[in-house]
């Protein structure tokens, strides 16, 4: 069972910067491969960025290409989003996700999500 838990999120002009922070509970936080969600108002889920489990591979949709940035930290159980150069469409309750390093696109585990608000 892995608990996580995202902070950072807040209100913030476009052009601003703000960095996410997911901390996972339990020992095993290096064996899973997390990622980074987003829902909008209306909108579906959507992802934004992953990373494996042991940080060499990461991804992002095209929309963040360029301007977020995914990281780890496994010595402190955390997973981070920087998300630079933010814009109003980035609007949206970032949700950080955990997947088994085996099967890295089976997100087992959810956080309660935080709310990123870019103002124009």
């Amino acid at each position: 069972q892995v608990q996580l838990v995202e902070s950072g999120g807040g209100l913030v002009q476009a052009g601003g910067s703000l960095r996410l922070a997911c901390a996972a509970s339990g020992r095993t936080f290096s064996y899973y491969a997390m990622g980074w969600f987003r829902q909008a108002p209306g909108k579906e889920r959507e992802f934004v960025a992953r990373i494996s489990n042991s940080g060499g591979t990461t991804n992002y949709t095209d929309s963040v290409k360029g301007r977020f940035t995914i990281s780890r930290d496994n010595a402190k159980n955390t997973v981070y989003l920087q998300m630079n150069s933010l814009k109003p469409e980035d609007t949206a309750v970032y949700y950080c996700a955990a997947a088994w390093w085996s099967t890295p696109f089976n997100y087992r585990y959810w956080g309660q999500g935080t709310q990123v608000t870019v103002s124009s």
